[in-house]
């Protein structure tokens, strides 16, 4: 069973639907031992930073999904999943949960429209398993105002621009997260969620 992480957020309908769309089996949940006990873990959502944190310590959840990934469970962040993995956000200074070194950014004042909100392309820099026979000109589906930027490159899987070059996957164990979502992403947006579903949580 696949584990989608319940915070409160909008979006997680959405990610069920896609995995039941594929023949897997998940369920949205906030219980600890359903989370702990999950095969694979999802953490996806839209939103704020500071209210997701916020939810996450009024759950107990920090320490659960800290637990998911020291126990080697494989772990996908989508979107708002994607910066709360790392250290801190610029989103009302807030303190993430610090499973890969980094910090979520906003995009500067570039003349672009903010959030990016659309299809767009990433340019991998690596081979992970979860992006296996993934086609390089293939575009996913982002709405987002922030960005991660880690301290070590080795956890940049991809990149993308939009006014800056900034991650839009990164991957550290048997974490993997994209900045855009797979779920809203179509054929290729899929194969991601697939491909997770197969993974071991080794690169």
């Amino acid at each position: 069973m696949i584990a989608i992480v319940n915070y409160e957020a909008g979006n997680l309908t959405s990610v069920s639907r896609a995995l039941s769309h594929l023949g897997l089996v998940s369920k949205i949940t906030d219980k600890h031992d359903e989370i702990l006990g999950a095969d694979r873990v999802i953490f996806p959502g839209v939103g704020a930073a500071g209210k997701a944190m916020q939810i996450i310590k009024e759950k107990g959840l920090d320490n659960i999904l800290l637990e998911v990934v020291k126990r080697g469970t494989p772990f996908l962040g989508i979107c708002l999943g994607t910066q709360i993995i790392l250290d801190e956000s610029e989103e009302g200074n807030t303190e993430c949960l610090g499973l890969i070194k980094g910090k979520a950014r906003r995009f500067p004042n570039l003349g672009l429209k903010i959030p990016h909100m659309g299809w767009n392309n990433i340019e991998l820099l690596r081979m992970h398993p979860v992006f296996k026979g993934i086609d390089g000109r293939a575009q996913f589906y982002f709405v987002h105002s922030f960005y991660p930027e880690t301290q070590d490159n080795k956890s940049v899987v991809a990149r993308t621009d939009y006014g800056i070059t900034f991650a839009s996957v990164i991957a550290n164990g048997n974490i993997v997260a994209t900045q855009f979502h797979p779920e809203k992403s179509g054929k290729e947006g899929l194969k991601i969620l697939y491909n997770f579903s197969k993974w071991d949580g080794m690169e």
